[in-house]
Order: C-alpha cells, then structure tokens, then sequence
C-alpha cells in the first residue's frame, strides 16, 4: 500500500505538470484530484506498532481481531485500531492493614509482575484494566493475609512470615484467577513489606522477646543438667570423692546456680572438712 500510494503521488504530480504546461485536455483534472483522494484514503489505514505492543481492531463496534506484528502496519480506513502494551508492568501496592488468621492486625504490601496476555478482554470486559489490576491486587492480599496467621511460635502451621515462597505462589495462583477475566496473567508477585501493626507491635515485640529468653533459658538448662550429669558421674568413675545423698544434691544445687546464673560466681574456698 505504501508503493501503490507513492505511484498515485507520482502520477498526480505529472498530470499537473501536463495541465500546466497544456500538454493534456481540460478533463484530465480530475486525474490529479483522482491520485489525491486515493493517496489520502491509503494514508489513513497505515499505523505503526512497537515491539510487545498490539493492536485491537474494531469495525463498526464489532470486534474484529488483534494485530501483534510489530512495524509499518496497514488496514482499512473504517477500521478503528486500540493499541494495547503487552510488556511486562511491575506494580508495588500500597500498604494495607489486614486481620490475618487469629485476629491479629497486620500491615501488608506486595509486588506484582503482570501484563496483557488477551487485548480484547482487557479493552473489552473491564472498563479500566489497569485500575482493574490495583483493585484485585488489594483484594488478593486480603484474602491471603486473613488466611494465615503472621507467625506460629510452636512452627506447627503455615504462616505469614515463615512460608514467603508457599504464600506468595497462593497469592499469585489468587490474582491468576481474579484477573483471567480482564485477559491479565501474573508472571511474578510476593510480599514487599510485612508487619504487625503499629497498635499492637510493641506488644507482639515484648512477646517475642519472651519466648526468645524461655528458649535461651530452655537451651541453657538442658546443656547444664548435661553438664552435672557428666561432673557426677566423672567423680564417681574416678573414686574422686564420695558423696552421700545430701551433699550430691548440694554439688548439683551449687553447679546449678553456676551454670545457669547470667553473673559471674565468686568461688568460696572452703578450709575446713567436708561437713564444716
């Protein structure tokens, strides 16, 4: 279409030379006219596509097909043509408060890889598609967040915090389902900030820190009770010293208190016998 309007400019262009010059008839002007209005008609179906990007072509309202060739493109003038970018479109929602499982408020966030895999439903079925997406993106994160608690102290459930890469493929499988009907898939997604609220965060942080000193102190005392175990039964290999039912539970009690005091011990040295 391109070379067929380049011959009509040439040929336009001679017969206004032939008339200027009366060279041909008077009736000949209406070849020029001819050559313009043709050359005008061709120019106005040519359009241009860009690499991963389509158009949705629409005759009279009825859709007709979707062109993804990239380059110099040419339909016919009715034609009505949408472009549509089906490049990859990296979205970070804002953050957003949720009661996960057991209640509790947290604040959420995600990131999502999306694009266009179906221009005539994105143009077609949804109104905004793009708005569309923020809106179920939203959705998706709620509903996965009021899913699952935060975080399980005992590690016997799935949790927020704890299972980023099970939760976040849910969360994708979520939004593939939401968004099929805007001709939308999801190529990537997961959690780009994940926290307590700020009402309850001081809180969950001294509850923390308190199940982080039981088990220190659970760790502590195990290895200790190990430890009085193997100095009793060393004593008692080696005939070191025998120790009746009273003074091992005083040298366990001492070794205790030893062993699990956070203060360094001062040693008393005792200079008479065993019972003074």
């Amino acid at each position: 279409m391109l070379c067929i309007a380049a011959v009509l400019v040439v040929i336009g262009a001679a017969a206004i030379y032939r008339l200027a010059n009366e060279l041909s008839p008077p009736i000949m002007a209406l070849v020029p006219l001819a050559c313009a209005l043709g050359t005008a008609f061709i120019a106005a179906g040519f359009y241009m596509l860009q690499p991963n990007q389509a158009a949705a072509i629409t005759l009279f309202g009825s859709y007709a097909g979707t062109d993804r060739t990239s380059g110099l493109r040419w339909v016919l003038p009715w034609l009505m043509r949408r472009k549509v970018s089906v490049r990859a479109n990296n979205v970070i929602s804002e953050r957003i408060k949720v009661n996960d499982l057991r209640g509790n408020p947290i604040e959420m966030a995600a990131q999502v890889v999306w694009r266009v895999t179906d221009t005539a439903q994105a143009l077609f079925d949804v109104d905004d598609y793009k708005a569309f997406v923020i809106v179920q993106i939203e959705a998706a994160v709620r509903t996965i967040g009021s899913r699952y608690p935060y975080d399980d102290y005992e590690h016997q459930e799935v949790t927020l915090r704890g299972n980023h890469d099970q939760v976040g493929s849910e969360l994708r499988t979520e939004l593939i389902a939401r968004l099929l009907v805007a001709g939308i898939t999801v190529d990537e997604c997961g959690f780009t900030h994940l926290a307590y609220a700020q009402e309850i965060a001081g809180a969950m942080l001294r509850r923390q820190q308190a199940q982080a000193v039981v088990a220190a102190r659970t760790t502590l005392v195990e290895g200790a009770v190990g430890m009085v175990e193997l100095a009793l039964a060393q004593l008692s290999a080696k005939n070191v010293v025998e120790l009746d039912d009273e003074r091992r539970a005083a040298m366990v009690s001492n070794l205790m208190v030893v062993l699990c005091g956070e203060r360094d011990t001062q040693p008393v040295v005792n200079a008479g016998s065993l019972y003074q």
